[in-house]
């Protein structure tokens, strides 16, 4: 349960950072973040930060699978 979850808000993080990017290079217009140059130095941190919580989901999904793969069961 615990690699859903990161997995899930890792592609929260990549889509809330893509998002906040494109509104702070003035892309994405009529917001208020919209051409405020913070939100374009922001976002890409918070998408990064995303991605690694995605490939640590996947890396916990994947070790728990082979643990219960090697585990005999009665």
């Amino acid at each position: 349960m615990k690699g859903w979850l990161l997995m899930t808000l890792g592609a929260l993080g990549v889509v809330l950072g893509a998002v906040w990017t494109l509104q702070g290079l003035n892309v994405l217009r009529d917001s208020v973040m919209s051409d405020v140059r913070i939100w374009a130095l922001i976002g890409p941190v918070v998408a990064f930060v995303g991605l690694v919580l995605v490939i640590v989901g996947v890396g916990v999904r994947s070790r728990a699978k082979r643990r219960q793969q090697r585990e005999p069961t009665s």
